[in-house]
């Protein structure tokens, strides 16, 4: 690690750094900051937890300092509690500036963040979606002068997927200047980024962490094999022993859904745990008032969704639990990098069941690591079982009186209607489709059932088809019922 003045930047913020107790630069940090302060464009691939935001907020405050006016910088991030942190990074240390901020997000009233936008803060730091709802509706500011776009964990904004973010950022790119630094920062290098970095015409300067790991070395990563029905009675389990073990640590479980998250809430506070909740159901002030219990060390156990598994900085949490095992290998790894952040070990423990096998073997694929067992009493775990799944199902049935389901319907058809849409419109279309996919399987069964009844009947397939489209199906089914034929199966 180099020291922070060797990398180019000005004493006054390398004091504030020391200050802040920074006194020496991350690989991140030592590789993509001088070319930053070059000019050039950069994007950086780095594990969590291993400086990315002070990778780009320390530039750009140099920057900043030498010519400050306007909005000066703007920062893109996927999720409302990862912009107030960055937003906080950049307030303090950028103190010795007098530096401006402004937070564009969901759930805040956009009157008052049109007038601070208005006031032309130097650091705008928004999830997309809000930002191109400002940008739709108002001309109030203007955001021709910008130097820096900075896209914090890029790829999740930039892959398609439960959210997307094309239509929102295309907006947004619309009203930026083409003359200025782009700056994209993630700990998961996807296709999507590799693809950009081919294509991009002003070569911008790549650096990606050559360690073979996308985990940190201080993360003890384990598992627990269990069956489905048992996995609240292994987390009750886990919870009372850490909890008797070490008293002052701070655990996140996360899970699935929203739904899961707000029941194992009530079912561990039912067990007399201090827990408390984050996930995207909640009001935005109490997402924010629980993630600074937390923080805070109020509460030590934090159940969330995957709204709270990227970028959020709490140094002092000792174990993640995974309640479910992720589907896609990056989210486990931002998942488990919310722990042994910042040269702190950590413990990560996923709960493994009998359909999630193949799931495990692409993390430990992905992440070049070796998951081991971690070791619990069976015994133990049964004596609480009966316990455990009662007070579950008296958690589910208290919950279904206070109709979340139908509230989460409701804050779809309101999120429907900011991004300009007709509920239902889009309900009717979604039925339509449904109803489309249920013909094709259909259709797709009775061609298979065709093709077995003239197997068995002439010992060999001997069907002709009527059109071309019925031929492709055909083709398709008899592949997908002989894979090994050709060695490849074709997908639906």
């Amino acid at each position: 690690m180099s020291e922070l003045s060797a990398l180019g930047l000005s004493d006054w913020l390398v004091k504030q750094c020391r200050q802040l107790g920074i006194s020496r630069a991350t690989p991140v940090q030592e590789n993509c900051m001088p070319a930053i302060l070059q000019g050039r464009d950069c994007m950086g691939c780095a594990k969590t937890g291993s400086g990315k935001t002070a990778a780009f907020v320390l530039p750009v405050l140099q920057k900043l300092s030498e010519d400050p006016y306007g909005i000066f910088c703007l920062v893109l991030t996927p999720t409302r509690e990862l912009a107030y942190q960055i937003a906080e990074q950049f307030r303090v240390l950028g103190k010795p500036l007098g530096l401006r901020d402004c937070i564009i997000v969901g759930g805040m009233d956009m009157v008052t963040q049109a007038l601070e936008l208005s006031r032309k803060p130097h650091v705008v730091v928004a999830t997309p979606g809000r930002l191109a709802d400002h940008i739709r509706s108002s001309n109030t500011f203007s955001m021709k002068q910008i130097q820096f776009l900075i896209l914090d964990e890029a790829d999740r904004l930039l892959e398609q997927g439960c959210t997307d973010f094309t239509k929102d950022l295309e907006v947004i790119l619309q009203v930026l200047p083409a003359k200025r630094q782009t700056l994209l920062f993630s700990a998961t290098l996807t296709d999507t980024l590799q693809e950009l970095k081919s294509i991009a015409l002003n070569k911008p300067f790549f650096w990606e962490s050559k360690s073979e790991t996308r985990t940190v070395e201080e993360l003890d990563q384990r598992y627990i094999l269990t069956p489905e029905k048992v996995k609240d009675a292994y987390l009750v389990h886990l919870i009372q022993t850490f909890t008797d073990e070490h008293d002052d640590w701070s655990i996140i479980i996360f899970t699935n859904t929203c739904k899961n998250c707000q029941i194992l809430t009530m079912m561990l506070r039912a067990f007399n745990f201090p827990t408390i909740s984050l996930h995207s159901m909640m009001k935005q002030k109490q997402r924010f008032a629980n993630l600074a219990k937390f923080k805070s060390s109020v509460y030590k156990i934090l159940i969330a969704t995957d709204v709270a598994a990227r970028g959020l900085d709490i140094p002092t949490v000792q174990v993640v639990i995974n309640h479910n095992t992720p589907g896609l290998p990056k989210i486990y790894i931002h998942r488990v990098g919310r722990t042994a952040r910042a040269g702190r070990n950590g413990v990560s423990i996923t709960l493994v069941t009998q359909y999630d096998i193949h799931l495990v073997h692409s993390i430990e694929e992905h992440t070049q690591t070796k998951l081991k067992e971690y070791p619990v009493e069976e015994e133990e775990v049964l004596q609480i079982l009966t316990q455990v799944n009662v007070t579950r199902r008296e958690c589910e049935i208290k919950l279904e009186s206070t109709d979340f389901d139908e509230k989460k319907e409701i804050n779809k058809r309101k999120q429907l209607i900011l991004e300009g849409k007709d509920p239902d419109l889009e309900a009717k279309r979604k039925a339509e489709l449904e109803k489309i996919r249920s013909q094709k399987k259909k259709f797709k069964e009775k061609i298979q059932e065709n093709i077995q009844k003239q197997k068995n009947a002439h010992g060999e397939r001997k069907w002709i088809p009527h059109c071309f489209h019925c031929h492709q199906v055909a083709t398709k089914a008899n592949l997908l019922s002989k894979p090994t034929q050709l060695g490849f199966i074709i997908p639906t």
